[in-house]
C-alpha cells in the first residue's frame, strides 16, 4: 500500500510542479527516484535505478524517435522563415475574408499542422494574422488562442491519418503500424473535432456580439503588417507539406512493406520491418521535404544555414523533456506496487481499445503532454494491450488511431506547455481565454473519443 501511495503522490506531484513551471527534466529524475526509495524502502537500489531504468528507458526513447522530433522542427523553422506558414495563412484569410475569421484560423493552422509544421511555430506564424481578421471583423480578441488550439492541437495532430506530428508516429513501432492507420475511424474523428470547434467558436462569437462584446482595448498589441511581396506563392509554400505527404504515403504503402521490400536482414539488428518502416517512411518524406523547401526558397531564406541550425536545436529540449517522462513513466512501471495500479487500468474492461483510451488520456492529463503520457502508456501497457487485441481480432491499426486520439484530451489541461506558450504569444491569460481552449482542445476532443471508441468496438477501421 504503501507503494501505491508513493506512485499516486510522485505524479501528484509531476503534474502540480510542471505547472508550477518547474522543468520535467528535473522533476523526472527526482519524483521517479523519490517514489522508487520510499516504495523499496531499505531494498531500494536507487542509483541503479536511475542509470539502469531511467536512463536506458531515457536513451531508447530518444533512439526510436530523435530523428522524427529533430526533422520535423528543421522542417517547421524552415517554412517559418522562409514565409511559407504565412504565406499559406495569409491566403486562406484573405480568401475567406474577416466574416468567416474563426474558420479561416483553424483552417491556417490545420493546413500548416497536417504539413508537419510544429504547433509552436504554427501559433507564432498564424497569430499575426489572426490579429488582423479578428479585429476586422471585430471578433474578441480572447477567441484567439481556441481557434489556433483548435487547428493546431486536435484534428491534424491526431486524427487525419498521414499527419506527421509525433503523435501519429508514436504508436508505429509498438503496433507494426504506419501513418495513415485506421484511416475511417481518423476521418470522423477529425470532421467531429473540427465541426465541434467551428460550431462552438460561433456561438461564442454570437454570445459576444449580443452583449456588445467586439475585439476590445488592447493598449500593448502591435498589429504586424504582412508583406505579400515578400511571401513565396501559395503554390510554393504548399509543396513541400504535399511532398511530405505524399511521399510518406508512398513509401509506407509501397516501398517499405513485406511484399516488395526484404527485411530480413533486420533480425540482425533485433528488430522487423513492421516496426520501423512507419518512422522510415516519415524521415526520408521529410528529408526530401527539407531539401526541396530549401531550394524553392533560396531567395526568401536569409540564412538557410542558421534556419537549419537553430530548428535542430530547438528540436532538442521536446525530445529530451518526453525522454525525461519516459523514463519516469518506466520506473514507476519497475516498483512492485505498480502491478496494483496496471491490474487496475487494464480492469477497467477487458476490452483493450477501451483500457488504452483511458489509460492514454489519464498520462497525458497527468503528464501534461501527449506525447509523454502517450510514450508512458505504450511503453508500459502497449505489448499488453497488443495481445489482448491479437486474441479478440482486432485490428492493430485501431490501437494505434485510439491511442493518438486518446493522447489529445487531457493533455490540454491548464498545465500544458503548449496551452501555456499558446497564451503567452497571444498576451492574455489563462482566464480570458482557457474556457474555450479547453473546450476546443479537451472537451470536443475527448466526446469525439468516446464515439470513436463505441464505432471500434463495432469494428470500423
Amino acid at each position: 500500500m504503501v507503494g501505491v501511495i508513493a506512485i499516486i503522490v510522485s505524479l501528484g506531484l509531476l503534474m502540480y510542479l510542471a505547472y508550477r513551471g518547474i522543468t520535467v527534466l528535473v522533476l523526472a529524475p527526482i519524483l521517479a527516484l523519490g517514489a522508487a526509495f520510499v516504495a523499496g524502502g531499505a531494498d531500494a537500489h536507487v542509483m541503479a535505478t536511475y542509470t539502469e531504468t531511467f536512463m536506458k528507458a531515457f536513451a531508447n526513447y530518444c533512439k526510436s524517435y530523435f530523428p522524427v522530433f529533430l526533422l520535423g522542427a528543421i522542417f517547421g523553422k524552415l517554412m517559418d522563415d522562409s514565409g511559407s506558414a504565412k504565406a499559406i495563412s495569409h491566403a486562406i484569410a484573405k480568401k475567406l475574408g474577416g466574416d468567416k475569421a474563426i474558420l479561416a484560423v483553424i483552417l491556417a493552422c490545420g493546413i500548416l499542422t497536417f504539413g508537419g509544421v510544429s504547433l509552436f511555430v504554427v501559433a507564432f506564424a498564424v497569430f499575426p494574422i489572426a490579429m488582423q481578421l479578428f479585429k476586422e471583423a471585430d471578433i474578441p480578441k480572447r477567441l484567439i488562442p481556441g481557434s489556433i488550439a483548435a487547428g493546431a492541437f486536435t484534428f491534424t495532430m491526431t486524427a487525419l491519418p498521414g499527419t506527421p506530428q509525433i503523435q501519429n508516429a508514436i504508436p508505429m513501432p509498438f503496433f507494426g503500424t504506419d501513418a495513415y492507420a485506421a484511416p475511417v475511424l481518423g476521418i470522423i474523428a477529425a470532421i467531429c473535432m473540427f465541426a465541434g470547434a467551428v460550431v462552438w467558436l460561433n456561438f461564442r462569437v454570437k454570445k459576444a456580439k449580443a452583449a456588445g462584446e467586439g475585439y476590445g482595448n488592447h493598449p500593448n498589441e502591435k498589429i504586424v503588417e504582412i508583406d505579400e511581396k515578400n511571401l513565396p506563392s501559395l503554390g510554393l509554400a504548399l509543396l513541400p507539406i504535399i511532398l511530405v505527404l505524399v511521399i510518406n504515403f508512398i513509401f509506407s504503402k509501397f516501398v517499405f512493406v513485406a511484399s516488395r521490400y526484404n527485411g530480413d536482414y533486420l533480425k540482425d539488428y533485433g528488430t522487423k520491418l513492421a516496426t520501423v518502416s512507419g518512422t522510415w517512411s516519415l524521415v526520408i518524406a521529410l528529408v526530401i521535404s527539407i531539401v526541396i523547401t530549401i531550394l524553392l526558397n533560396l531567395k526568401n531564406l536569409k540564412n538557410p544555414k542558421e534556419s537549419v541550425n537553430q530548428g535542430a536545436i530547438g528540436s532538442l529540449l521536446a525530445v529530451v523533456n518526453v525522454s525525461s517522462e519516459v523514463g519516469y513513466g518506466n520506473v514507476i512501471q519497475s516498483l512492485a506496487a505498480f502491478t496494483i495500479v496496471k491490474e487496475a487500468l487494464l480492469g477497467i474492461s477487458s476490452n483493450p481499445i477501451i483500457s488504452e483510451a483511458v489509460s492514454v488520456n489519464v498520462l497525458a492529463g497527468i503528464t501534461g503532454s501527449a506525447s509523454g503520457g502517450m510514450s508512458i502508456a505504450l511503453g508500459v501497457l502497449g505489448k499488453t494491450y497488443l495481445e489482448a487485441a491479437v486474441q479478440q481480432g482486432i485490428n492493430p491499426e485501431v490501437l494505434h488511431r485510439i491511442a493518438a486520439l486518446a493522447s489529445g484530451g487531457f493533455d490540454s489541461l491548464p498545465h500544458n506547455g503548449a496551452v501555456i506558450t499558446l497564451l503567452s504569444i497571444c498576451g492574455l491569460t489563462h482566464k480570458d481565454s482557457y474556457a474555450d481552449v479547453g473546450m476546443c482542445s479537451v472537451v470536443i476532443p475527448v466526446c469525439t473519443l468516446v464515439l470513436i471508441v463505441i464505432l471500434a468496438t463495432f469494428g470500423v477501421v
